[in-house]
């Protein structure tokens, strides 16, 4: 019965353990749903774990849903768990990032946010 148990139990951490390198979105910048007064110059997201550059993708769009980045969207070389793109002197309005990544562990998670620059 304890030897069930301690198999169960080690069934299970590393069950969690593998969950948990999923590439899980952490933080962005600018960050989900804020005004800002001024541009940035890149929009930057970090996930939990690292990511597949070659399946990895992020696109800025504008209030009309047009591309407003620079197209050279990708994961960091330094930092795989960092996904970045480079965008042009925006002006005011809304923006909506939009992106997909496939994690190290073979886990596919998108997803979307928005940000406003303030006039």
């Amino acid at each position: 019965m304890i030897r069930r148990l301690a198999v169960a139990a080690c069934l299970f951490a590393l069950g969690a353990a593998a969950a948990g390198a999923h590439g899980v979105l952490d933080r962005t910048d600018p960050r989900a749903g804020v005004s800002v007064k001024s541009a940035p110059s890149q929009v930057r997201l970090w996930f939990t774990g690292a990511l597949e550059p070659a399946y990895s993708r992020v696109q800025v769009l504008d209030a009309a849903g047009q591309r407003a980045d620079l197209g050279d969207g990708g994961v960091d070389e330094a930092n795989r768990a960092l996904l970045r793109v480079s965008v042009p002197p925006l002006g005011p309005g809304a923006y909506r990032v939009v992106w997909r990544v496939l994690s190290v562990d073979s886990h596919v998670t998108e997803g979307q946010f928005s940000f406003r620059i303030e006039r």
